[in-house]
C-alpha cells in the first residue's frame, strides 16, 4: 500500500497483471482503451458557476470521434458541483417572495446576497443535469453514455471493486462510453477553499486519483489528464524561466518546482503528477495537457492520441541523448560561439570538412550502401528518390569542391558593414551582417544535403538543427560525425545537431522559441506540410518546381534539342528540371518540332499533351490531367502558345515561380521574356538545370527559394544572414536634437570599409 495525502493506493491491483506503458509519443496512436480525465477548470466556466458548454461540446466531439474509430473511451469528469451551484442559486433567487423583493427596492434587488452553498448539496442538485447534458451531446454522434458514481470506499471493498470492474467491461463491450464521477453528494466535506470566496468545492485530488485508479484497474493504454495548465513545467508556470517539460520520467520530481493549484478545486499539479506516476507504474501511459486553451482545446485529445507534442508525456524510457529542445539550445549556444570566431577559423573548419569527405570516402560509401540496400529491400522508395539517396565518389568530390568554394567566399560574410551613416557629430551608425540564429533544415533522401547545408551554416555563423529522412539514417550519421569532427578543431562541435529522436516534423515546426528559420529540402508535399505546420517560424523554400522552357519562332535548331534534353533528361528528379515545354504555334509540323519529339522519344520521355496541343493532333498522347504538375521523372507536358506574351501568361498562371527559360535568337523577344516573367530564375538560351547554388558560384545552397521576402532563387551564405544596427555615440541624448536643442542631425553617408580582396 502507498499513501498520498489521506488516499491509499494499492500498488498492483489484484485484477490487473503488470503491464508496460508506451515508450514514445508516436506509439500513442495504437492506444485502444483510453481514459480522459476532465478537471474542474476544464468543465466549469470562468466564474465557477455553471458549465463551459462550448468546451464540453468540443471534448464530447473528440471522444466520439475516437470511439467511432473503434477505441474504448471512458471519461472521469468533474462539474456536478458547479452545475448544481448554478441551479441552486437560480432556485434561491426565484424563491424570494414578491413582498421581500418590493420591500428591498429595485436597486437592492440587484445586489441581493446569495447564501454560501454547501458543496454536497450542489453536487446532489447537479449530477442529474450534468449527466443529462452528456447524454444529449453524445446522442448527436449516435453514442450512448452511462453514469457511474463511486467513492473512495468502493475501492476498499474487494467485491465492490470486482463489481465496478465487471460493469465497466460490460459497458465497453456494448460500445457505451462510461462517464465516471466521485459521488460528491456523500463524500466527507473538503477543507475550506479560500480562493473561491468561501464556497467549498470537492477536492480535485479525488478525481485525479480516481482516474489513475480506474486506468490501472481497467488495464487502460492511455490516461489523458486535462486541466487549465499546458502541462508540467520545470518552474512555476508564468515565471520568466518556466519551460514546459515535454517528457517526464520517474525520479525527476526533485528537479521540478510545483506552483499553485488549479483555478478550481483543491488539487494541484503535484497531485496530478503523483497520480500519473502511479498509473505509469501500473502500465498506463499518461499525458497531462491544457483542456481550456481556446486555440487547442478543440483538438487536444485527438492530437495527443495522434502522437503530437502536446502537454507533458510520462515515460519510463529515458533516451540516451539530449531532447530536441536541448539540441536546439546547444545549437544556439554553439552558433553564437561560431559567429564570434575569426573568418579564417570558420573557413578552416569548412576546409577540414571538405578534406574529410574525400579522406573518409570508403566509410561514407559503405554507410550509403546500407541505406540503399535497406530501401531496395523494403521497396519504399521510387526510382527518382533512390537516385537522390545514392552517393558516389564523383558526388563526394563535387561536394568537396563546393565546400572549398564556400570557405573561400566566406571570409567577410559575418560582420560585414553594408551601410555607414553619420547621424550627428561623434554619433555614427553602422548596419552589419549577422547570422539569423538557429536554422532547422528538414531533408529527405538527400544525404549530400547534410555537408552542404552544414558548410553554409558554419560560414554564416548559424546554429543548425538537421532532420534527415530515416531512409538515409546511416549516411546522415557518418556525415554528421565528420561535420562535428571538423567543428571540433575550434571547439564548436555543438553548433550542428542531427535530430535522431523520434520527433515528428510537425512537432519540430512548433518550436518557435528555439528555431528562427525552417528550410525544407524534399518533395513538394513535404514543403507544403511544413509550411502548413510551421507555427510562428518563417519557412524558406518552394513547394513545387514546375519549370518551363518556351521555344520561340526564332529559336536556333542547334540549341533547342540540347537545352531541352539537358533540362529534362540530365536529372529528371531535380526541382530545376523541365516539366512543361511551351512551343510557339508556328513551329508545329516543322522539322524543328519533329526533332524535339524524336529526341524525347529516344530519351524515353513520356509526353502529356496540353489542351491546345491536343486539339491540333488527330492522335495525341495522353492529355495532361493538370498543367500544374511536377513529374520528377522522365515525363513532361507539351503545350502550344501563340506568342511570347501568351507564354509569359501561361507561366504566371501554371508555374511555381522557380525557373523558366526562353530559347530564341531574337534579343528583343528574349529581353521581353526576361523582364516580364516573375520567377526566381529566368534564363535565355540556357538549361533550367543551371538554377543551382554550386553552378551559380555560391559553393552550395540550402535550397531554392520562390519566396519574395529575404532571399530568392538558390540560397547561399547571403541568404542565411540578416543585419543589426550598431550606434556609437558619446553622451548623446535625443533631447539635444529638439527644436531648441544644441545639436542637429547630419545623416551623412560614410564610405564603407574595404572588403577582403580574397
Amino acid at each position: 500500500i502507498r499513501c498520498w495525502s489521506n488516499i491509499p493506493f494499492i500498488t498492483v491491483p489484484l485484477s490487473r497483471a503488470h503491464g508496460k506503458s508506451f515508450a514514445h509519443r508516436s506509439e500513442l496512436k495504437h492506444a485502444k482503451r483510453i481514459v480522459v480525465k476532465l478537471g474542474s477548470a476544464v468543465v466549469t466556466r470562468g466564474d465557477e458557476c455553471g458549465l463551459a458548454l462550448g468546451r464540453l461540446a468540443s471534448i464530447v466531439e473528440q471522444v466520439s470521434m475516437l470511439q467511432n474509430q473503434g477505441r474504448e473511451m471512458m471519461i472521469v469528469t468533474s462539474g456536478a458541483v458547479a452545475f448544481g451551484k448554478q441551479r441552486l442559486r437560480h432556485e434561491i433567487l426565484l424563491s424570494q417572495s414578491v413582498r421581500q423583493a418590493l420591500h428591498s427596492g429595485q436597486s437592492q434587488l440587484k445586489d441581493m446576497a446569495v447564501p454560501v452553498l454547501e458543496a454536497r448539496a450542489c453536487a446532489a442538485a447537479g449530477q442529474s443535469g450534468l449527466m443529462a447534458l452528456y447524454e444529449a451531446m453524445f446522442t448527436q454522434y449516435s453514442i450512448c453514455a452511462a453514469q457511474i458514481l463511486v467513492t473512495n470506499l468502493d475501492f476498499h471493498d474487494e467485491q465492490k471493486r470486482r463489481n465496478l470492474n465487471g460493469t465497466l467491461h460490460e459497458l465497453l463491450r456494448m460500445n457505451i462510453v462510461p462517464i465516471i464521477n466521485t459521488n460528491d453528494a456523500v463524500v466527507p466535506p473538503p477543507e475550506p477553499n479560500s480562493d473561491l470566496q468561501g464556497v467549498n468545492v470537492i477536492s480535485v485530488k479525488d478525481n485525479d486519483s480516481l482516474a489513475a485508479r480506474l486506468a490501472v484497474e481497467m488495464k487502460t493504454d492511455l490516461l489523458i489528464v486535462l486541466s487549465d495548465v499546458e502541462g508540467l513545467f520545470d518552474s512555476p508556470p508564468g515565471s520568466d524561466d518556466a519551460k514546459l517539460i515535454d517528457i517526464f520520467y520517474p525520479g525527476d520530481q526533485q528537479s521540478v518546482t510545483f506552483g499553485t493549484k488549479s483555478r478550481v478545486g483543491m488539487g494541484g499539479m503535484e497531485a496530478k503528477v503523483k497520480a500519473a506516476l502511479w498509473a505509469l507504474q501500473g502500465g498506463t501511459s499518461v499525458v497531462i495537457a491544457n483542456g481550456t486553451h481556446p486555440k487547442i482545446s478543440g483538438h487536444v485529445i485527438t492530437d495527443i492520441v495522434e502522437g503530437k507534442k502536446v502537454g507533458t508525456f510520462f515515460s519510463e524510457v529515458k533516451p540516451a541523448g539530449p531532447t530536441v529542445e536541448q539540441q536546439a539550445e546547444m545549437a544556439r549556444a554553439g552558433g553564437r560561439t561560431l559567429a564570434a570566431l575569426l573568418p579564417e577559423q570558420r573557413a578552416e573548419i569548412i576546409y577540414r570538412l571538405a578534406d574529410l569527405l574525400t579522406d573518409q570516402r570508403e566509410e561514407i560509401l559503405l554507410a550509403n550502401k546500407k541505406d540503399l540496400e535497406e530501401a531496395e529491400n523494403k521497396g519504399r522508395l521510387a526510382l527518382p528518390l533512390l537516385k537522390r539517396l545514392s552517393l558516389s565518389t564523383s558526388k563526394l568530390n563535387s561536394l568537396a569542391i563546393g565546400l572549398r568554394q564556400i570557405a573561400a567566399s566566406s571570409q567577410d560574410s559575418v560582420g560585414r558593414v553594408i551601410r555607414r551613416t553619420r547621424i550627428a557629430k561623434d554619433l555614427d551608425l553602422e548596419q552589419v551582417t549577422v547570422p539569423i540564429g538557429v536554422l532547422l533544415v528538414i531533408f529527405e533522401s538527400r544525404p549530400d544535403c547534410l555537408p552542404q547545408v552544414s558548410a553554409l551554416a558554419i560560414a554564416s555563423g548559424n546554429g543548425l538543427l538537421l532532420k534527415g529522412g530515416k531512409e538515409a539514417a546511416h549516411s546522415n550519421q557518418i556525415l554528421h560525425h565528420l561535420t562535428q569532427e571538423a567543428l571540433s578543431i575550434h571547439g564548436v562541435r555543438d553548433a550542428v545537431q542531427l535530430v535522431n529522436t523520434r520527433e515528428e516534423v510537425e512537432d519540430l515546426c512548433r518550436l518557435d522559441k528555439l528555431i528562427d528559420l525552417i528550410i525544407p529540402r524534399g518533395s513538394s508535399q513535404l514543403v507544403r506540410n511544413i509550411q502548413k505546420a510551421a507555427k510562428g517560424i518563417p519557412v524558406m523554400g518552394h513547394s513545387e518546381g514546375i519549370c518551363h522552357v518556351y521555344v520561340d519562332t526564332d529559336a536556333s535548331v542547334e540549341k533547342v534539342t540540347r537545352i531541352i534534353r539537358d533540362s529534362k533528361c540530365e536529372y529528371p528528379a531535380a526541382c530545376n528540371a523541365l516539366e512543361t515545354l511551351l512551343i510557339h504555334r508556328d513551329l508545329l509540323r516543322t522539322p524543328l518540332f519533329d526533332q524535339i519529339i524524336d529526341m524525347l522519344r529516344v530519351e524515353q520521355v513520356k509526353i502529356h499533351a496540353g489542351p491546345k496541343f491536343a486539339s491540333y493532333l488527330t492522335f495525341s498522347p495522353s492529355e495532361v490531367k493538370s498543367l500544374r504538375t511536377e513529374y520528377g521523372d522522365l515525363e513532361c507536358c507539351i503545350e502550344v502558345v501563340d506568342s511570347v506574351q501568351e507564354a509569359v501568361e501561361h507561366i504566371h498562371k501554371y508555374g511555381s515561380s522557380h525557373t523558366d527559360v526562353i530559347i530564341t535568337e531574337n534579343e528583343k523577344t528574349a529581353e521581353f521574356f526576361l523582364q516580364h516573367v516573375d520567377s526566381a530564375c529566368v534564363f535565355w538560351n540556357a538549361s533550367t538545370r543551371f538554377s543551382d547554388g554550386y553552378r551559380f558560384g555560391l559553393g552550395a545552397e540550402v535550397g531554392i527559394s520562390t519566396s519574395r521576402i529575404h532571399a530568392r532563387g538558390p540560397v547561399g551564405i547571403e541568404g542565411l544572414l540578416t543585419t543589426k544596427w550598431l550606434l556609437r555615440g558619446d553622451n548623446h541624448v535625443v533631447s539635444d536634437f529638439s527644436e531648441h536643442g544644441s545639436m542637429k542631425y547630419l545623416h551623412e553617408s560614410l564610405p564603407l570599409p574595404q572588403r577582403n580582396a580574397n
